[in-house]
């Protein structure tokens, strides 16, 4: 990954605070038969996965289709209805405390805190060690937003929200990050800036990131595999071997879009004829 081409996309820089350590150590993700149902109505119908650590993967697929179940799953908000999954190369081995994170399409910011104090919620029971405020500081620089830290997020815009809400789901230095559509209420430029910022700080922080989007464009332009969920099953597992950074509109990126479009609508089409 070349960081130093992404600096050059937006502007944003990349800083390489001495406060943060970078980890650079995402964490292999193993999913076998997942199964997932509410009620009689199943949802996930036996999910096989595996993902490699440091790999991005985009989840794409109809709304109910069972994408957003399965990051819920893989976080320990929901209970599975069978199956397994684990983190790491062992299948004993377990995510050590908060190395799992998630951001969301709403970034659920605390109205009553500040920006800085907002990060900091995401350091859980170490926000009250030493560094704790140092780290904050230097996660939101990393996410331009360091001399905003005393604002209020009521005086921010949607997407300054969305970049406080990613610092918070940073600042722990997670070696999964799961994103469930968190740029989807984000006018078009903003989106654009927000996924190019977020695989800025992807390439220098090394996590492992599954993101679930509506967007195929936003699903090719970041990811390294595309996957597409219908009826609670992959039906496709597509490789995206274009070269970083992607811009959206290229002949190569709207290529694969089509391809990857065509095989959404077919199945659509299929489920519907059934």
């Amino acid at each position: 990954m070349n960081v130093q081409a992404l600096r050059r996309v937006d502007g944003l820089p990349v800083p390489a605070p001495p406060e943060v350590e970078r980890r650079g150590d995402g964490l292999a993700v193993s999913i076998h038969q997942l199964r997932k149902s509410f009620g009689q109505k199943p949802v996930l119908r036996g999910i096989d996965l595996q993902i490699e650590a440091g790999e991005f993967v985009a989840i794409v697929g109809r709304s109910g289709c069972g994408k957003s179940t399965l990051l819920r799953l893989l976080l320990g908000l929901e209970k599975p209805s069978g199956g397994h999954f684990h983190f790491g190369s062992r299948a004993d081995q377990t995510a050590p405390f908060g190395a799992v994170r998630i951001m969301f399409q709403e970034p659920r910011l605390l109205p009553w805190a500040s920006v800085l104090a907002n990060v900091e919620v995401g350091l859980g029971e170490e926000h009250t060690s030493p560094n704790a405020r140092e780290r904050a500081i230097a996660t939101l620089r990393e996410v331009g937003l360091e001399d905003r830290r005393d604002d209020w997020p009521s005086v921010l815009s949607g997407g300054q929200k969305q970049r406080v809400a990613l610092a918070r789901a940073l600042v722990s230095r997670p070696r999964v990050l799961a994103f469930d559509e968190p740029l989807g209420a984000l006018d078009a430029l903003t989106r654009i800036s927000m996924q190019k910022l977020i695989e800025r700080v992807w390439a220098y922080q090394g996590f492992t990131s599954i993101m679930v989007t509506h967007d195929v464009a936003e699903a090719v332009t970041l990811a390294d595999r595309v996957l597409m969920i219908e009826e609670g099953e992959i039906t496709l597992d597509q490789r995206v071997e274009l070269p970083r950074p992607r811009e959206r509109g290229s002949p190569e990126v709207a290529a694969l879009e089509g391809q990857i479009l065509q095989a959404l609508f077919r199945n659509t089409s299929a489920g519907e004829d059934a």
